[in-house]
């Protein structure tokens, strides 16, 4: 199951508010045991599983967590990003970061489910910013 892409939400547009996730990194082996724990304690199903095959990584959704399963290098990238925030469209974001004195520091990107930005806010917190496209 956790080889292929599956989302509940498949199209970002629709939501009112952005979706806060808390990033969980784990090892590859124990994303599956790490995802029941956190479906167990939620009482919640996962509603997204993304394998990332350019990254070499697999990420799936639970409530507000983000739980991203790689190898301790493929992980080391993407560590110092302290949260992800779904939202409808990156662009609107995009401007408003930017006027409001935020850094980028990855470029826009082409994720396998939807574009993102990586910014440091002036408080120095690193966020990722996604919108989810049907695909």
């Amino acid at each position: 199951m956790l080889d292929q892409l599956w989302r509940e939400l498949t199209d970002s547009r629709t939501l009112q508010q952005p979706r806060t996730f808390v990033r969980v990194f784990v090892d590859t082996a124990d994303l599956e045991a790490t995802t029941s724990w956190y479906e167990r304690v939620l009482g919640l199903r996962r509603d997204m599983v993304m394998p990332y095959p350019e990254k070499n990584l697999t990420l799936t959704a639970v409530g507000g967590f983000l739980i991203i399963g790689g190898s301790a290098e493929a992980l080391r990238p993407f560590r110092a990003t302290a949260g992800t925030l779904l939202v409808s469209d990156i662009e609107p974001y995009l401007t408003r970061l930017r006027a409001e004195g935020a850094e980028l520091v990855q470029q826009p990107f082409r994720a396998p489910v939807g574009n993102g930005v990586t910014v440091r806010h002036p408080d120095g917190s690193i966020i990722e910013y996604v919108h989810h496209r049907p695909g």
